[in-house]
């Protein structure tokens, strides 16, 4: 229960500068009550056990998850099959991300003022599901380039400046319509589901492979599944 409070604690410690932040802007520059005061304070309670919850369950689950079968598959010394798993995890982890969902409903419903696709609720969900179909193909490539860097030991600035080089060229050529949706799919795959999964599986297949090194090669993971979504929607939205 002490730990347990300890982390409450820091929770609302994390959460204290935005809670600054609203405060000042309400009561100086907008000089206005807020609204609803009781209903804020419950939520920002939900916020921070919610928070502490989420910490213990990356710590409890999924960085263990990623971890030991980074290990498991490097002592298996089967690449196919670790190629496999990399595509899978990056695929299915972006896939359930909650705000690429969030994103592609929003696209979607764009798509469908726009007249570009029938503003149908079928329509509409096929669109969204279709590209998070394609994100999510980005990213489990992604997370396959980023496990062959770690075998390789290929440095990852070249990797990186390229693909941006690569992106900035499509860019080019693409819609204007879909170079907004495409730059922030890029960020959406990186948040709270894809983040631990892959880190956990990235520094524990540096740790595991003679000659690498954590802390150098076994970051990295992240920036090329921000990076392929990027390439993958521009190119999407040029083909359809």
């Amino acid at each position: 229960m002490w730990v347990f409070g300890k982390s409450l604690l820091g929770s609302f410690r994390d959460l204290l500068p935005i809670l600054v932040v609203i405060g000042f802007f309400q009561a100086v520059v907008l000089r206005q009550p807020m609204a609803d005061v009781g209903g804020i304070l419950v939520g920002l309670a939900l916020v921070v056990v919610g928070l502490t919850l989420f910490v213990y369950g990356l710590e409890m689950g999924l960085f263990p998850i990623g971890d030991s079968m980074a290990h498991a598959f490097a002592r298996k010394g089967s690449l196919a099959w670790l190629i496999a798993f990399a595509f899978a995890l990056g695929f299915a982890t972006t896939i359930a991300e909650p705000a690429l969902i969030a994103v592609a409903g929003e696209a979607a419903k764009m798509a469908a003022n726009e007249g570009d696709i029938a503003n149908t609720v079928e329509a509409r969900a096929a669109y969204a599901v279709g590209l998070r179909i394609v994100v999510a193909l980005a990213v489990g490539t992604a997370i396959v380039l980023g496990v062959f860097r770690i075998l390789k030991g290929w440095p990852l600035h070249h990797l990186v400046i390229g693909g941006y080089v690569v992106a900035m060229v499509i860019t080019s050529f693409a819609p204007d319509k879909i170079i907004g949706l495409a730059f922030d799919s890029g960020g959406v795959t990186t948040s709270t589901i894809t983040v631990p999964l892959v880190t956990a599986l990235g520094v524990g297949l540096a740790s595991s492979i003679k000659g690498r090194n954590p802390a150098v090669d076994g970051f990295g993971l992240i920036a090329f599944a921000s990076l392929m979504p990027i390439i993958f929607v521009l190119i999407y939205g040029m083909v359809f």
